[in-house]
């Protein structure tokens, strides 16, 4: 069988210390209804903000495919990740009660086929379909409410 090859390079960042800015993958999961374009957001483990689905490097995948598997592990949601992103965004993920870690989030298109009830953290996250200006209204990440308020799913590519 042969093995598939990514056309896009996985992302790799050397040289930083463990308290230095880090660089995460997120999936904007999105679909079309006759009204218009639907964001899906999904709640924080811990204190239950709205986000988009995100994690961390993946060894062996590309940045567009690892937001594609944190969308279907925090949200259930499959479909099509679009390879190019569509925008960064900066947040500090706290670690303790005292320490932060600056991380840069780098944000991928996927439009939804399908919406999963099981997936792995069906039974601890909550997720919610808004329009673009209300998902905005619900996240804190300044430039996520940009990227939020202003996606055009018709920009992808």
């Amino acid at each position: 069988m042969a093995k598939h090859v990514n056309p896009q390079p996985t992302l790799r960042i050397r040289g930083y210390g463990k308290r230095e800015t880090r660089t995460q993958f997120a999936a904007l999961p999105f679909r079309r209804k006759k009204s218009g374009v639907e964001l899906l957001l999904v709640s924080t483990l811990d204190s239950k903000r709205w986000i988009i689905p995100k994690g961390w490097p993946m060894d062996g995948v590309t940045p567009a495919e690892a937001a594609a598997q944190e969308a279907w592990e925090e949200a259930g949601a499959r479909g099509r990740i679009y390879d190019a992103c569509i925008g960064l965004y900066s947040y500090s993920k706290w670690l303790d009660e005292e320490l932060s870690l600056p991380c840069v989030v780098a944000v991928f298109g996927l439009e939804v086929q399908k919406i999963d009830d099981k997936f792995p953290e069906s039974g601890r996250r909550k997720r919610k379909w808004l329009t673009p200006k209300k998902a905005a209204a619900r996240v804190e990440e300044p430039e996520l409410k940009q990227l939020l308020r202003h996606f055009d799913p018709a920009r992808l590519r």
